[in-house]
């Protein structure tokens, strides 16, 4: 079990006051823009589109606010913003490498806002390539355990080219090639799967663990750079132990 899963299950059991999920609606919103802008602005003939409106739903956004995001996106309503993915690197404390993807329609804003993020909570920018290295994009999907066990979820995705499936609590994860993501999400359909989530994440090579201390400290800068509008997604390389996890729940 990586520690990035880990680390995003505790992330998901810490979300969601209603401050985040504006914040969250927000985020959402502008993916499914960039979705429509990048692929056209019909889902049947868009995969990512397609994720991003279903990863909306599910969070709630209103259908207004998703077909109003979907025409801004495909140009079919004015008003898009033009906006551009910038990737910022550094380490925070106790060496932990971070990455920090950037949707942004003011480049000077998001740098100032990282980088004032990063200073006040022990971290440090720095130039691009310096941790990077350490990353690999990789697709991601989940699918509710349920009645399934790993060797069902694995002989359905061996052949459409998923790497590994793992157990993650209440859900299997299988890892694939980001270009393998939208075959291994057919094959899981074909099997009579539901997909719970998918997506094209960072994972590390290197990890480092932490106690329980030290995961405070990374938990308080990556949700000091997600107060950041311009902010997306925040990847780090912490491997958090159950026992970490335990103690950090009794927060």
């Amino acid at each position: 079990m990586s520690g990035h899963s880990k680390w995003a299950t505790t992330k998901h059991k810490k979300a969601a006051n209603d401050a985040k999920r504006g914040k969250e609606f927000a985020k959402l919103i502008k993916n499914i823009e960039v979705a429509a802008r990048t692929g056209g602005g019909d889902p049947a003939a868009n995969p990512t589109l397609d994720d991003m409106i279903k990863k909306a739903k599910k969070a709630s956004v209103p259908n207004d606010n998703i077909e109003r995001a979907r025409k801004r996106g495909s140009g079919e309503e004015a008003g898009g913003a033009d906006w551009a993915t910038i990737m910022y690197e550094g380490y925070g404390p106790n060496g932990v490498a971070i990455l920090i993807e950037c949707l942004t329609d003011n480049r000077n804003r998001a740098a100032t806002e990282v980088r004032t993020a990063m200073s006040k909570n022990g971290g440090n920018l720095g130039e691009s390539g310096s941790v990077s290295y350490m990353f690999s994009r990789t697709g991601v999907i989940t699918v509710q355990k349920g009645d399934l066990s790993e060797d069902d979820v694995l002989m359905a995705v061996l052949d459409a080219g998923a790497e590994e499936v793992s157990d993650i609590g209440e859900l299997f994860e299988i890892t694939c090639a980001p270009t393998d993501l939208q075959a291994v999400r057919e094959a899981l359909a074909e099997a009579g799967i539901e997909v719970e989530d998918s997506e094209s994440d960072f994972r590390a090579s290197v990890e480092v663990p932490l106690d329980a201390d030290g995961a405070r400290k990374i938990f308080r800068l990556v949700d000091a750079l997600e107060e950041s509008d311009d902010v997306q997604n925040v990847y780090t390389n912490v491997d958090l132990s159950d026992e970490v996890l335990a103690e950090l729940d009794e927060d």
